[in-house]
């Protein structure tokens, strides 16, 4: 077996794997990543141009794992893209939004490159998609290289719990198997219940290490920074603030709403309009008519009547008044420039009556991220366009992750007792404690971490 890592850079990236099992040739993920512009953003393609690669295998449809799709099919040509059933009503979206983007910083930012494909070529690639459900085994070897006596590679899906969709993925050999864990949840969200990994055994396993550098504080549970929140939103209405909850269109939007729709419900929250994005009430409604094939909670609870949810247009942001309680739940979660996150915030961030809560990862390098860092009552730089800021607003952090905690993946590793650990989708200090960790709890486990372009052999 051989696995190459194909992201450009060393922390959480254009999420990519070339995989070479017993002869059979695949990509598991295909992302962009979200901090490079241009060509720079795809995965190292390059490093297995002379493969003849059969299938690309989604684990779920973040921009980091899928956005480059196009691109790869382009440099592969014969490969089918095989994702969960889920995925397969959301792909597309995800693909024609990011075409939509990538023109507009064409004509915004000047980056000639973009876009790195188009809608025509998301229509016209759409027809090698294929979607599967959980827990099937799938043939993914194109009929004429099934070798005389020797059993072809299969696939299978297991629910990670992440959102809508993802995936871990076991390839099983003739001699060989391999797990690759996609981003994972270990516990139940607001609106998804926890992973289903059954009892997952596996020769060698790709593991993701988002939170490998952070420790879960000590007497921290879920509930409490739920209730937590709750309390946090009901204070900011009550003093007739508005509230603006920056959130990624897919996974995190929903996850709010089912927080805020159980709060009325339960009579913790008035009944008020929630303005949402366009993308968000796509992904929103798409949680809603799918509800019946998902692990969820609040299972006959559709968001799209539980909630009055508001499109906002762009246009509208700087003329929308915000006196009078308004609940804002509005892409990008790292509010990006010239999205309606960051031109509110930069309305909302003055006044102290208004609150900005995050309720997931939002890079120190972006809008949101130097929020995040500022201190009430000093300056600080947001961006190109909203320039230095005074911030008064109310700015809370809430740990409402959708990534397993480090110690439930070290768990993971016990149960799939692999031989060979590929550790990947972490910074290097978020792999550096899985790899220490494992060494000591796990001695006969061999760990490896392959940097951008490299080979390991398993």
């Amino acid at each position: 077996m051989r696995i190459t890592n194909l992201n450009p850079d060393h922390d959480i990236g254009a999420s990519a794997w070339f995989v070479d099992i017993e002869g059979h040739k695949l990509l598991l993920d295909s992302g962009i990543h979200p901090k490079r512009e241009g060509r720079e953003g795809l995965p190292l393609f390059g490093k297995v141009s002379e493969e003849d690669i059969d299938a690309i295998v989604l684990t779920h449809c973040h921009h980091d794992h899928v956005g480059s799709i196009p691109v790869a099919l382009k440099n592969f040509p014969h490969a089918r893209v095989l994702m969960t059933e889920l995925s397969y009503f959301l792909v597309e979206r995800i693909l024609h939004n990011s075409v939509n983007v990538m023109q507009r910083q064409r004509d915004e930012l000047g980056i000639r490159e973009y876009p790195l494909y188009t809608h025509e070529e998301v229509d016209e690639f759409a027809s090698v998609f294929q979607g599967f459900k959980y827990r099937r085994e799938i043939d993914w070897t194109p009929p004429h290289q099934a070798r005389a006596g020797k059993r072809a590679p299969t696939l299978e899906f297991f629910d990670a719990g992440h959102t809508l969709g993802s995936a871990g993925v076991l390839l099983r050999g003739g001699r060989q198997t391999l797990f690759y864990t996609g981003d994972v949840c270990f516990h139940d969200q607001t609106i998804l219940r926890s992973a289903q990994f059954g009892e997952v055994k596996a020769d060698v396993m790709i593991m993701e290490t988002t939170r490998g550098g952070r420790a879960r504080p000590p007497g921290f549970t879920r509930e409490g920074e739920v209730k937590r929140f709750e309390k946090a939103v009901t204070e900011v209405l009550a003093a007739k603030g508005s509230l603006l909850i920056p959130a990624f269109a897919l996974g995190r939007t929903q996850e709010v709403l089912t927080m805020l729709a159980v709060m009325m419900q339960e009579g913790r929250l008035k009944r008020q309009p929630v303005y949402i994005g366009g993308l968000g009430r796509v992904f929103t409604e798409i949680y809603d008519l799918e509800s019946h094939r998902v692990n969820r909670q609040h299972a006959g609870m559709r968001l799209t009547e539980a909630l009055d949810l508001q499109v906002l247009p762009p246009a509208k942001v700087q003329s929308m008044k915000l006196t009078g309680s308004n609940l804002f739940v509005l892409t990008s979660g790292m509010m990006s420039p010239n999205t309606a996150a960051h031109d509110l915030a930069t309305r909302m961030v003055r006044d102290e009556r208004h609150g900005i809560f995050f309720v997931g990862y939002a890079d120190p390098e972006t809008p949101g991220g130097r929020l995040k860092g500022s201190k009430k009552g000093e300056q600080f730089w947001f961006s190109e366009q909203g320039g230095d800021l005074l911030r008064r607003c109310r700015m809370e952090d809430f740990d409402l992750t959708s990534h397993a905690h480090r110690e439930d993946l070290l768990e993971l590793v016990g149960q799939v007792d692999p031989r060979l650990l590929v550790l990947g989708h972490g910074d290097q200090k978020a792999r550096a404690w899985f790899a220490d960790e494992v060494r000591r709890r796990y001695p006969r486990i061999r760990v490896t971490q392959p940097g951008p372009g490299e080979m390991t052999e398993g």
